[in-house]
Formats: structure tokens, sequence, C-alpha cells
């Protein structure tokens, strides 16, 4: 926000011909011709932390953006643009969005303006087109820096005896749908519905507790999903995934771990290949920094980690066996970005082909994820038996033979 001179020059300028703000955005080579670009769709992805406003467009659009304040509003302003869509209607629960308008700001600007509910930080930027979408047009908004700032996991100073603490990710979501199979059937949508059961299940067992990473239909970075694991202090971090090929007969589920140093397969190379793309499909920035403080951490503590990552997925890959059939018998790894967690035991599992037409079926069928969600369960409850963090129930009945 600005001050309250600053903002009433702002208001003036706001409403007179050539606009022009500092905070604004432009695609090389945007289109200037008589036609301009079409806003062909528009989507919206409210999510506990943050909204995600994306317009389709036809070709490359010039734009800028500002904020008013009292009511709070984001001004966005497409230059030569036009608008071939009905503006959606915003979902009551939209912790930001309260309704979308729109109007002609001048013959050759479209301006769409989004009433907000809150003070938000915004970003506005576009995408080029990928294999899976044409030009887009992105606006985040999220809770200013200094209230989402997520604090550091404290230490835990409880006396009594803690459950132990799974993360249950359902991989892609948003704008990312992951792969698509037969009739439609969208990854995302398949990986929460499983993820939602497996939580259920876990949080019924005594000594045991379990939370969803991704609760709807929304789209959070890989880094997000481990930073969101940390937070919460999990013991584990589950993530959950379908896999698609090109041979529309493979079949049969998965367990992957962490490896920085190759891959066990080339199908694991590509499939890690594919699933950190996800960042780029959602358009999520990642960090120049990342890579190199993902090193450091590798260094100081992922060893001991990789070895209880690597049992835990063993365990989940022998229930696995017994539920279905495997496309791999044994656990592979390679560099999935949503597992480098250093100090958290992590498993990616691949639950089944969602290309391959039966078993696309089966994995709609809900005995059948039932049987999944079991042979999940089995395999936690098995790998924290046997390494039952400290000071959890686990880790006393495992000391003491007469606990229930």
């Amino acid at each position: 926000m600005v001050a309250l001179g600053a903002l009433a020059a702002l208001i003036v300028l706001a409403c007179s011909e050539g606009w022009s703000d500092p905070v604004s955005g432009a695609v090389s080579g945007a289109a200037e011709g008589a036609a301009g670009a079409q806003v062909q769709g528009i989507r919206i992805w409210p999510a506990p932390e943050h909204t995600r406003l994306v317009l389709d467009l036809s070709g490359p659009v010039r734009f800028s953006y500002f904020h008013l304040p009292d009511p709070e509003r984001l001004v966005l302003d497409l230059q030569v643009a036009t608008l071939r869509v009905r503006l959606p209607t915003v979902a009551a629960q939209d912790l930001f969005l309260a309704r979308l308008r729109s109007a002609r700001r001048s013959p050759r600007t479209l301006r769409i303006v989004l009433d907000l509910k809150r003070d938000a930080r915004s970003r506005v930027f576009a995408l080029s087109p990928n294999a899976r979408y044409g030009h887009r047009l992105v606006v985040d908004l999220h809770v200013p820096e200094a209230a989402a700032a997520v604090p550091p996991p404290a230490e835990r100073t409880r006396v009594r005896p803690r459950d132990v603490l799974v993360a249950v990710d359902a991989g892609h979501g948003g704008e990312d749908p992951g792969a698509i199979g037969p009739d439609g059937i969208r990854e995302k949508d398949l990986t929460l519905e499983i993820a939602r059961n497996l939580v259920r299940r876990l949080e019924a067992e005594r000594g045991m507790r379990a939370f969803l990473v991704r609760r709807g239909d929304y789209y959070l970075s890989l880094k997000k999903r481990r930073e969101l694991a940390r937070a919460r202090q999990a013991d584990m971090f589950i993530s959950l995934h379908a896999d698609a090929f090109l041979d529309k007969r493979v079949r049969g589920g998965s367990v992957y771990v962490l490896s920085d140093k190759g891959a066990s397969s080339e199908t694991a190379h590509l499939l890690a290949r594919r699933e950190n793309a996800s960042d780029l499909i959602a358009g999520v920035k990642r960090e120049a920094g990342d890579e190199l403080l993902y090193k450091v951490l590798l260094d100081l503590s992922l060893t001991a980690t990789r070895e209880a990552s690597y049992e835990a997925a063993e365990k989940v890959l022998g229930e696995f066996a017994k539920a279905g059939r495997l496309h791999k018998f044994r656990v592979q790894w390679a560099n999935f970005m949503v597992l480098r967690s250093p100090n958290i035991p992590s498993i990616l599992c691949e639950v089944g082909f969602i290309s391959n037409p039966g078993e696309a079926r089966k994995l709609r069928d809900p005995r059948y994820q039932e049987q999944l969600v079991t042979a999940l369960f089995k395999g936690v409850k098995s790998y924290f038996r046997q390494r039952p963090p400290a000071g959890t129930l686990l880790a006393q009945g495992r000391a003491d033979p007469a606990a229930p």
C-alpha cells in the first residue's frame, strides 16, 4: 500500500488516459494488432493460503496492474484485448476474492477488477504455451509476507508420549491435473480421493495421526509441500501419484525414494522428470538458491533419512504386492524434488498406471481403492512398529510388552 498523498495521486492517474504503473509486466513480443488477444477462459483455484486466477489467452498480451484500498481491489489492464467468456462466480469460501468485474478501460484496453475480501500480496505474470496449455496470464493472491511466514518447527517439549504424524500428499492439483486417463479420469482427483481415505484410516489407529498436505483442488509447489510437512513436524511424508506411459499395456504399482545420483531405471528417470515439471506446468517460479541449499542439507543429515525412507518404502511395497500387480518388484529411486526433506523419511507411491484402461477402471473402483489404502496403511504401520520415533506412544509400546 502507498501513503495517503501518493494514493490520491495514484487514483487520479488511474482514472486518466494513458495510465502507467511501475507494478506492471509485459510479454516479449506482445500482440499489438487490431484483433489483439482474446480472453478465452478464466479459472479460479482457491487454497487455504492463497488464491490463483488464470486467464487463458489466444496469444501474448501486454498488461499492467495496481492495487486500490477501501475497499481492497486489484485492477488488471490488458492492452488490445477482448473478453470472450463470462466471468466466473467466486466461491464463498475463497479467502481473498469477493467477485470479478470487467469493463472497457478504453477502446483498446480491457479492465478486469478483482474485488478482494482482505489485504493481499499479489503477483501477476505471463506463462508461455506448453504441451498442456496455451498462453496464460496468472494472478496469485497471498497473505502478506509478515503474516504468512512459517515459523521454524519448535522443539518438542511434551513429556507425555505423542502420536506419530504422517503427512499424506496428493500429487498435482489445480492448474496441473497430472496424468489424464481414459474417460477423462485425472490423476489429481484420484490421488486426493485415495489420500483422504488413507488419512482417515491412519487417524483411526491408536498412536497415529495424519494430515493432508493438499486439501482441495489447488496447486502447491513441490517446495511448499515439503515445508508444510516440516512445519507440522511430520514423522513421515508420503506422496501419492498415478503413472502414465505411452504403452497402454503397462500397469502396476511402484514405490520410490530419493536419489541425487541418478535413477534406478530409465522409467524412474522419466517419471521423476515428469513429476518435477509440475511446478513449470502450474507456473511456479523456482528460486535460484534452492538447489544450493538442498545440497548443503543433503550433506548434513540426509544419509540417515535415506535409510529410513528405504525401509518405509520396502514395507509399503511388500503390502502393495499383496493388494495387486506390481510394476517394479523392488524399491526404485530417482531425483524427485518433492522428496527432498533432509530430516523426514519420504516416499513416493505410484498406485498404478492411469493410462492403462483396465487399471484406470480399477483405480476408480472404491473397493480397489480400499485395498490400496489398506496396503499403504499396513506398510506405514509396519515401518513405525519397527522404527518408532522416540517419545511416541508406539515407542513406549515397543519398550513395554504389556502395553496395549
